[in-house]
This record gives structure tokens, C-alpha cells and sequence, in this order.
């Protein structure tokens, strides 16, 4: 279930879909197949244009993972290095906009889990919620106090926890995306969606409502 009066459209998020930046050129007009093909047989500009069309996206999926745009940019920045390094591994060409996701996941997770770490050895503080990143532009006050209230009760949560939760219910991600985007099994990412809807049924100030199937 989810919070009824908490949901991505109640909250009024950020579009969850960046408009891809214009595609330059011929290869502008390829497929990610084609360009993820071409990109391994050593054309630069097929790669580019990987980064150019779906660059938005991993930021936007960052930032709302995260709750905040702190170190986004150098995460997505770094999932490029490694996809274009590791492109060999990519089973579906077609599939590069989901790969680059889920590297963008991976990284925003060991860096949630470096920061609980060291604010629970008292060496840092929690990151504040950055609503102005992650609100949209007509968000009236109410959601975002909403929306404030379920990022900072996220900031408590497991990192594995926070994030299912965030690419089922913020994302909107079928459970086989997320559990592709996590790199766990689904009976994994259920218990993970759970456990963090548990903890944000028993806090969380708003009345609840059963999820739709």
C-alpha cells in the first residue's frame, strides 16, 4: 500500500520522464540498439548520443532517489564511464536506458550507505531533503510538507528499503524493473517495498489506503 495523500501525483514530484536532450547528427536519428552496436565497434559520437538522450533521466532518477542533487551529476558522470567500459556486458542493446539506471541505482546506493555510516558513527550529518530538486514548480505548500515528511523518513530507512520504495511508488517501476534496476530478486525487492511501507505506514501523518493491484 502507499500513503493516499502521499503519492507522486498527490506530491506533485518533478516529471519522472526528462526530455531527452536534441540528438545531433545522423546517428541522432539511430536506436539505442544501433548506437550501443556502433558505440562497441569504437564510434565516439554513437556514445555521445547515448549520453545526450538519456543523461536527464539518470540525473532526474538520481536526485529522486537521493532526495537531493548533492553529487548527482559526479554519479551520473561515473555510471557513463562504466557502461561505455562495460558496454560488452550489455546482453540487450535495446536495453541501455534501464542499464544505465541501474548503475545510476547502484552508485546512489553505496553513496546512502557511506553517509548512514558515518552519521551513525557521528562523523557527519544527515543530508537535508532538497525540495526545490525534487518538487514540482506548482507544488503548493501542503505537498510539499508532504513530501518533505516522506523523504526525511526515508533518510532513516536501510538504503535497499528507501530505494525499492522510491522506484515502485516515486518511479512507478513495475516490480521486475526494480528488481532489475536493484540487481535482486523479486521476493527481495517485495520484502524490501514491505518493510519501508510498514515503517512509513506506522509515521507518517496522512491516512493510508490499500495499493491497486
Amino acid at each position: 500500500m502507499v500513503p493516499k495523500r502521499a503519492s507522486a501525483t498527490h506530491l506533485r514530484l518533478v516529471g519522472t520522464e526528462a526530455p531527452p536532450a536534441k540528438d545531433a547528427g545522423p546517428a541522432g536519428q539511430l536506436g539505442d540498439a544501433e548506437l550501443v552496436a556502433l558505440a562497441r565497434d569504437g564510434h565516439a559520437d554513437a556514445f555521445e548520443v547515448l549520453y545526450r538522450r538519456h543523461a536527464g533521466f539518470a540525473l532526474n532518477l538520481g536526485i529522486r532517489v537521493q532526495g537531493n542533487p548533492t553529487d548527482v551529476e559526479d554519479i551520473v558522470h561515473d555510471a557513463f564511464i562504466r557502461a561505455h567500459h562495460r558496454l560488452t556486458e550489455l546482453r540487450d542493446a535495446g536495453s541501455f536506458k534501464a542499464w544505465i539506471g541501474s548503475i545510476v541505482v547502484r552508485l546512489v546506493r553505496s553513496r546512502l550507505r557511506r553517509r548512514r555510516l558515518l552519521v551513525n558513527l557521528g562523523l557527519g550529518a544527515s543530508e537535508p531533503v532538497d525540495l526545490d530538486a525534487i518538487a514540482a514548480s506548482d507544488a503548493g505548500p501542503e505537498a510539499r510538507a508532504q513530501l518533505a515528511q516522506i523523504y526525511a523518513l526515508m533518510c532513516t530507512m536501510p538504503a535497499d528499503d528507501r530505494i525499492a520504495w522510491t522506484l515502485r511508488h516515486v518511479e512507478h517501476h513495475r516490480l521486475e524493473a526494480v528488481a532489475d534496476l536493484t540487481g535482486c530478486s523479486l521476493a527481495t525487492v517485495k520484502r524490501r517495498i514491505a518493510r519501508a511501507q510498514r515503517f512509513l505506514s506506522e509515521h507518517f501523518v496522512a491516512p493510508y489506503a490499500e495499493e491497486t493491484p
